[in-house]
């Protein structure tokens, strides 16, 4: 019997033969954890990949970073840096501190690569913008700083129109190596703009899922600002209405928090939908399984949900019924465990919950609200606020579309998730897999509250965990009645390997997690082909470099493929198998260089001047790839 050892081949022209045969087996090979002040600035992977195929060959190969972009590359005839932000009419919206420039986000996320027409196209979206020209951050802009009605501070600043673009690509046959050619914005004006376009996934049909986390849009709290300043500026979506509808009219918070679908054509242009049928929240990913109807969303933020949205067709978004999950506990141990139920919420169609958007809904339409505990009011916990709301619905459809975190709350499911972001398929496992950054606040024993109850009860884990959810045919909701889908997750828990572990006191880093363990987990992706769960890191106080993670089942830790500059958030994760004959795991960094300088730990100021000479004052943000993968052939895209 030959040993593996034997089996190894080290030549191209091996490798290449290889590719007809199907993978048997991957094993990841660590890379190691950065030790020098110019390893934790920079991209950086040390890690290696065998595969063994079906005909006994075994390859192995080195992986690295291939930056195919920046946030500032100007591509093609486009003048404008790939993370500009526009206005309704796609002009650039100029920089406050330097009107010369044009806005432009330092925040890449969402990705993918798409073959249309025998074209292939790198989408990129752009969540928000971090850094202005001069060097402050957009957020806490002086010029852009509000009251709102009830004295509180906001600022309009972090809700300015997000972005994404669409680059062609040319691909080497021999190499693999993808070059950018040309590149185009994507006009969302049809829509109501674009707002913190986070992560994003492709559809079995072939479009780009994006995603709205909506942060800080409160329709209630808006609406109480208009009534003290008409002009909008006082609320939360001053941004967008002063910057993109140029004050003209004023925005609407119900076009926030849609999750968008964006078909492209073949010569680079797009069609924008947004599924309002899909209900409203803190998107950070929808995931389409199998049967192509059902899709699991997860909510980013403190208090929130997970729904489940089933399409009335396969392939269409457009109309169907939503749910959202409560959960009962098991245990508490290692995460806990958990069994879900479904709560109905509605059904809907695009067509008709939008209609009531652009006739003007506001939030006194949608609920009806007492100050204080009163009969047919229900107490509700849901979202940031700190304190509890009692509410009573005047228009169910609305509330559930457009209202449905409250919505959800109200009718008994549970909203008390932090930060549940990343979600990933395994779809012959029968599984979803749910990134929850921060086991604390809600999720905590005796932070749950409201009428629903405290259904989330578990020791603090600041690192956070993986959850698997098991999918089963022939369910019924909370109510009793069918669910039309065979594919409803019905029970929770993290499998081995997958929990993060808190530090008793930092290192001398900083890093208050385990580096060589998960902390605060974000983007997921499944390979079916490597049987592979790839994680990626966003972990601005646990790990001071953020890792990209692989992990299979029976592992007692994930394997680190690479890591981010200092204090940067790894995004856009995104596997493809096979395109050409070449494997590709997308993945970006934002925000580089976005960590705190402290005292206890005097090298992190020599390390942020080496952040800042290699990431032009941190003002670029890289896009691209790690390479070296195998391709599987029987995944061909």
């Amino acid at each position: 019997m030959k040993t593996f050892a034997a089996l190894l081949l080290a030549t191209s022209a091996l490798a290449t033969g290889a590719l007809a045969q199907s993978i048997e087996r991957v094993e990841w090979i660590a890379s190691k954890h950065p030790e020098t002040l110019g390893e934790m600035a920079r991209m950086v992977s040390t890690a290696r990949v065998r595969a063994a195929y079906s005909d006994g060959s075994v390859v192995e190969s080195p992986l690295s970073y291939e930056m195919v972009m920046t946030n500032r590359s100007r591509i093609g005839a486009n003048a404008s840096p790939a993370g500009t932000l526009y206005d309704d009419a796609m002009r650039p919206i100029p920089d406050p501190t330097d009107p010369s420039q044009p806005l432009v986000s330092e925040q890449p996320d969402g990705s993918a690569l798409l073959n249309v027409g025998g074209k292939l196209y790198l989408a990129n979206q752009f969540e928000y913008d971090w850094l202005l020209a001069d060097g402050s951050t957009a957020r806490r802009h002086k010029g852009w700083a509000f009251k709102h009605a009830d004295g509180s501070k906001g600022n309009w600043g972090a809700n300015l129109p997000a972005a994404m673009v669409l680059t062609e690509m040319r691909q080497d046959p021999e190499t693999g190596r993808l070059t950018p050619v040309a590149q185009r914005p994507v006009d969302f004006s049809g829509v109501g703009g674009l707002v913190w376009a986070c992560n994003a996934n492709t559809t079995p049909w072939g479009t780009f899922l994006s995603s709205e986390e909506n942060y800080g849009v409160d329709a209630r709290r808006i609406e109480a600002d208009r009534k003290a300043d008409p002009s909008g500026r006082s609320d939360d979506l001053g941004g967008l209405t002063h910057l993109y509808h140029g004050g003209r009219k004023l925005a609407s918070p119900y076009w926030r928090g849609v999750a968008p679908e964006i078909r492209v054509k073949a010569d680079g242009g797009a069609e924008v939908t947004k599924h309002f049928a899909m209900g409203r929240g803190t998107f950070e990913l929808g995931q389409v399984l199998a049967d192509q109807r059902t899709v699991i969303t997860a909510h980013d933020g403190e208090n929130r949900h997970l729904t489940m949205f089933v399409a009335d067709r396969p392939g269409d978004l457009s109309s169907g019924t939503l749910y959202a999950a409560r959960l009962e506990q098991k245990s508490a141990e290692n995460g806990g465990s958990f069994d879900l139920k479904w709560v109905r919420l509605g059904h809907a169609s695009d067509d008709e919950i939008r209609a009531m958007v652009e006739g003007g809904v506001s939030f006194s339409d949608i609920f009806e609200v007492s100050d204080e505990p009163r009969e047919g009011f229900v107490e509700v916990f849901a979202g940031s606020s700190k304190k509890p709301e009692y509410l009573k619905a005047k228009n169910e459809k609305a509330a559930a579309f457009l209202e449905t975190m409250r919505y959800a709350a109200l009718k008994g499911a549970t909203t008390e998730f932090n930060k549940a972001e990343g979600l990933a398929y395994d779809p012959e496992g029968k599984r979803v897999f749910l990134a929850i950054t921060d086991i604390s606040k809600g999720m905590e024993e005796g932070k749950g509250t409201g009428a629903a109850g405290d259904h989330i009860r578990l020791p603090r884990v600041k690192a956070g965990a993986v959850y698997a959810l098991t999918l089963a045919d022939g369910r019924t909701d909370a109510d009793g009645r069918p669910i039309d889908s065979a594919l409803v997750p019905v029970a929770m828990s993290v499998p081995r390997g997958l929990m993060g572990k808190d530090l008793d006191a930092p290192d001398a880093w900083g890093n208050a997690a385990d580096v060589d363990r998960i902390a605060n987990a974000d983007n997921l992706y499944w390979s079916s082909a490597y049987k592979t769960l790839f994680i990626g890191e966003d972990s601005a106080r646990m790990h001071l470099n953020n890792a990209l993670w692989a992990w299979q089942d029976g592992m007692d830790k994930p394997v680190r493929l690479l890591t981010a500059p200092a204090g940067a958030e790894l995004t856009g994760l995104r596997i493809h198998e096979n395109i050409g004959g070449h494997a590709y795991a997308l993945t970006n960094a934002q925000h580089v260089g976005d960590f705190r300088l402290d005292d206890k730990f005097p090298r992190r100021a020599e390390l942020m001047e080496v952040v800042k000479a290699l990431w032009a004052d941190r003002a670029l943000a890289p896009i691209g790839y790690v390479k070296g993968l195998p391709a599987a052939p029987a995944k061909a895209e």
